[in-house]
């Protein structure tokens, strides 16, 4: 669970499986950015595994996840869904959906039954994910002379920015995301090194 209660995200794509009395359940957790593309995929799983018994999913989306869907497809009802959305409620995270395939193997395995199933399923999914804590991005840029790009470079690369975007012209316009948090003391460093005669334009995403 991310510190301090934050929300997290799903970094990859992740897969597990369990048997439970012969019955297959076959776990994958997919990242999503809204409603709309968890039902897609949703959709897309359902005609993946048009031979399963159920195809059971619950999904979080939303800054605050503050959207969630679930359903039973066919099991009793509240032994496959709930379990499923309750145990990504229990994660802390958001933006993705969790798909349990059961392949039934012959024996009934109860209400009680499903619903560890159901969960356990889930639980095995999860510890098999990465996640990475959910934080505010801003989207940063700033045109320097050549001679003090390699700074600029080397101080978002110290504050975690991974993917620049460069653009060699007259001068150099560098491009990334940033956290929201750092994006004040990256604006007074632009400011510093080119003695004011530069400003970082900084847009905040929602």
């Amino acid at each position: 669970m991310a510190e301090n209660g934050a929300l997290c995200r799903l970094c990859a794509y992740a897969c597990a499986e369990i048997s439970v009395r012969n019955s297959r359940f076959i776990a994958e957790l997919f990242p999503a950015g809204g409603q709309q593309e968890a039902r897609e995929k949703l959709r897309e799983q359902k005609q993946r595994y048009a031979d399963a018994a159920h195809v059971v999913h619950a999904f979080i989306v939303g800054s605050g996840a503050e959207v969630m869907g679930m359903s039973d497809d066919g099991e009793p009802p509240g032994t496959a869904g709930r379990p499923v959305l309750d145990v990504l409620k229990g994660r802390r995270c958001t933006n993705l959906l969790l798909t349990v395939a059961r392949y039934f193997g012959g024996t009934l395995l109860g209400t009680g039954g499903l619903v560890k199933a159901y969960g356990d399923a889930a639980k095995a999914v999860l510890a098999a994910a990465v996640f990475e804590t959910l934080t505010a991005k801003s989207t940063f840029s700033c045109t320097v002379p050549y001679q003090l790009a390699s700074r600029v470079q080397r101080y978002l690369r110290g504050i975690g920015v991974q993917d620049i975007a460069e653009t060699y012209e007259t001068e150099v316009t560098l491009r990334c995301r940033v956290d929201t948090d750092q994006t004040q003391a990256l604006a007074a460093f632009i400011t510093e090194l080119t003695n004011g005669q530069r400003r970082a334009v900084i847009q905040d995403e929602r």
